[in-house]
């Protein structure tokens, strides 16, 4: 049984991670159904940049907690640029464009910045100072669950009802679910269109930001191909969740991380990608809009 539970509290921390990745996917793909293939990398700049904060700020002498908070905030910060600027440089001039022209843009995005974090750092593995505190309460739980296990899960489901709460509820939300509904009229109704989708684009790179930091924090090293890795995952998250539903990628981001934790646990490492995408197929069989995704009606 502890076992059981330590594989349970394992796949929920990283369910948590794809699932804030998730989250930017689903949002920018739910406002202008693009696939924004370049958002992994978003996630490991992030990451990248929350260590070079971390590395200076120690340096100077600064406690952990003052890190942690300025390395977030920065990482936060500096990928939200990077954000904004993809989504004026590499997506918008295409906004018009037969749809497999921006897809293509957004793969290519992705490769420039994989490069141009390994030729600016390293293409080595480098260590991430653990940032994270320590939880008293925690050791109660015998090593089953982890404080920077609790953290992450935690931070992955407040920020969900956060962002949830603002969608539903704030002018800018609403303005958001417009833009989804149909964007010529919202346009009509004098909705900024451009300005829904580049703050959009800002949360999910945003969100994606705190992941990096918080889970570069929890494994303890990190290189410029981690943003590809996660990236497919959480891709995988927001396809099986049913992409375009924050709930479904919250969803399928933890269904996914539970399924891997356990594959490996029972089964073997090795085939912890091959479960993973088994059940992405049956999901997409079964039901192609996913799990919580709702199916288009075409009128003809």
């Amino acid at each position: 049984m502890e076992y059981f539970l330590e594989l349970f509290f394992g796949g929920l921390t990283r369910g948590s991670i794809y699932a804030l990745i998730a989250l930017g996917y689903t949002m920018v793909y739910g406002i202008i159904e693009l696939i924004n293939f370049a958002h992994g990398e978003i996630y490991m700049i992030g990451a990248f940049t929350g260590l070079i904060v971390a590395g200076v700020l120690g340096a100077l002498g600064f406690p952990g907690s003052a890190i942690l908070v300025f390395a977030i905030v920065a990482a936060v910060i500096y990928s939200a640029a990077y954000g904004f600027t993809i989504e004026k440089i590499a997506y918008r001039p295409l906004r018009g464009a037969a749809r497999l022209s921006p897809l293509i843009s957004a793969i290519g995005m992705s490769i420039f910045l994989q490069n141009y974090v390994m030729l600016a750092q390293t293409s080595d593995f480098l260590p991430f100072p653990s940032l994270l505190p320590e939880l008293g309460f925690v050791k109660h739980f015998k090593g089953i669950l982890g404080s920077s296990d609790f953290i992450i899960i935690v931070t992955t489901i407040v920020v969900c009802v956060a962002l949830t709460l603002f969608i539903k509820y704030t002018k800018m939300g609403k303005a958001m679910r417009a833009t989804a509904q149909n964007r010529t009229m919202a346009q009509l109704v004098g909705v900024s269109v451009d300005t829904v989708i580049s703050v959009t684009f800002i949360i999910g790179s945003s969100l994606a930001a705190v992941g990096g930091v918080l889970i570069a924090s929890h494994i303890g090293q990190i290189n410029y191909y981690i943003g590809f890795i996660a990236g497919l995952k959480a891709f995988t998250a927001a396809v099986l969740g049913g992409i375009g539903s924050i709930p479904g990628a919250m969803l399928g981001g933890l269904v996914l991380g539970l399924t891997e934790a356990f594959a490996t646990g029972y089964v073997s490492s090795d085939y912890e990608d091959v479960f993973a995408f088994a059940l992405l197929v049956l999901i997409l069989i079964f039901r192609p809009s996913g799990i919580m995704g709702k199916e288009k009606i075409q009128k003809v």
